[in-house]
């Protein structure tokens, strides 16, 4: 019984200690590209680009931002959904992820998504204007 709780601490203090970096890496990468995509038929989630350009439109403070991203990936619902691409894609799994790993992964995605110069290719987030989620 020691030893299952020495290497379930173990374990814990070396996923405390991965960065925000490598927890987006792990857990979100697998559906999120950082990069414009070969194939956008192969796709299962939009890139994280233009999740972050559309989350940093209607949360430009960066703690709002962060609370929001942590909020929608522990209970995503469509009321939430700021991306037009919910309607291709479909809400995002919920996650199991503790408060302290999503806030690590919103924090980096926030401070390096969209990359400098981003431009979205659908124009200003027009988009979600006519689908009635701005007024």
């Amino acid at each position: 019984m020691k030893k299952i709780l020495l290497i379930g601490i173990f374990l814990a203090s070396l996923f405390a200690q991965q960065s925000g970096k490598e927890l987006f890496e792990a857990n979100c990468m697998a559906c999120h590209a950082t990069k414009k995509p070969q194939n956008k038929k192969d796709m299962t989630a939009p890139a994280i680009m233009g999740v972050m350009y559309h989350v940093k439109q209607r949360y430009p403070n960066k703690a709002d931002a962060v609370r929001f991203i942590v909020d929608y990936v522990k209970n995503p619902s469509p009321q939430k959904a700021l991306c037009p691409s919910v309607k291709r894609f479909g809400l995002m799994p919920k996650l199991d992820l503790d408060d302290k790993t999503l806030t690590k992964i919103a924090e980096y995605i926030y401070d390096n998504y969209p990359p400098q110069g981003f431009k979205h290719p659908k124009g200003k987030g027009m988009g979600m204007k006519r689908m009635g989620m701005f007024n």
